[in-house]
């Protein structure tokens, strides 16, 4: 056992939220050939330690047969769905909606390998990076909402309307939105008209040095730390932005499996 495969009780939690594939429905297509759970196992092993899809070690299926199920879960969207039903499942475990009415957004630059073709890539002057840049909304206890992934050159001002587009219709519930300065100026009034939300900019204190804990933007850099413990993202290898929105959402499934797999607290009197 690898320390990235699921635990048992973790499995529990994942097997009745994986969507019915078509031919356990009746619907026709090819039956798998590989158990759900030694194929999740490898793809999070993928994702933690950064290996090529050649790498696979063999005690996993072939590797071919593991991409083939990534992609198959990329392009029907499979894994977006147990994504989300997880997120759910966490949120009504902390005793909150199953669907979030708030969100934090912030972005993140990495370098990209010779695979990220050029017309996907940009320099961010900023940061000194040259590579991509991930654009991300967490919900307040820090459950991805949903990604977009476009060249480092990009300003976060530019790709927030059509991040927040996705969100809106990842999840119609939320109303508000909070950002850093680097969102602030005409763009509030811009997501208030055209997409109807609330957008609060969080400053730094006036003065302030160091490190400062801000409220609402911390958990949001939270989760860019833990998608960057991921050997896979700390670098973009992927030739394609949507491979690479699906590899975050992949690194996002470890969190929320650990959070549903903890012995609930026990009621005080």
């Amino acid at each position: 056992m690898y320390p990235t495969d699921l635990t048992d009780a973790q499995w529990a939690q994942v097997l009745p939220l994986i969507p019915v594939p078509a031919w356990m429905g009746g619907r026709g297509g090819r039956p798998e050939g590989y158990c759900h759970r030694v194929m999740i196992d490898a793809m999070l092993y993928v994702v933690d330690n950064g290996i090529k899809w050649r790498a696979m070690p063999a005690d996993f299926p072939p590797w071919d047969a593991v991409y083939r199920f990534f992609r198959r879960w990329r392009d029907q969207q499979l894994l977006t769905v147990l994504h989300d039903r997880l997120r759910r499942a966490c949120r009504v475990r902390a005793g909150r909606g199953p669907e979030p009415t708030g969100a934090v957004i912030d972005s993140q630059s990495v370098k990209a390998a010779e695979t990220v073709a050029a017309a996907d890539r940009g320099f961010d002057a900023g940061k000194k990076v040259n590579g991509t840049k991930r654009h991300i909304a967490v919900d307040t206890q820090g459950l991805l909402l949903t990604v977009l992934v476009t060249g480092a050159s990009a300003q976060d001002r530019d790709e927030a309307v059509p991040l927040l587009a996705r969100l809106c219709q990842a999840c119609p519930t939320v109303s508000k939105v909070w950002a850093d300065g680097g969102y602030a100026g005409a763009l509030v009034a811009i997501v208030a008209t055209t997409l109807h939300l609330v957008l609060e900019i969080v400053r730094r204190p006036a003065g302030a040095r160091g490190l400062v804990v801000l409220p609402r933007r911390w958990v949001v850099e939270r989760t860019l730390a833990w998608i960057t413990r991921r050997r896979r993202l700390a670098r973009d290898y992927e030739r394609r932005p949507e491979t690479h929105e699906t590899m975050v959402r992949w690194a996002m499934l470890p969190v929320m499996t650990r959070r549903l797999a903890q012995t609930p607290p026990t009621p005080t009197r």
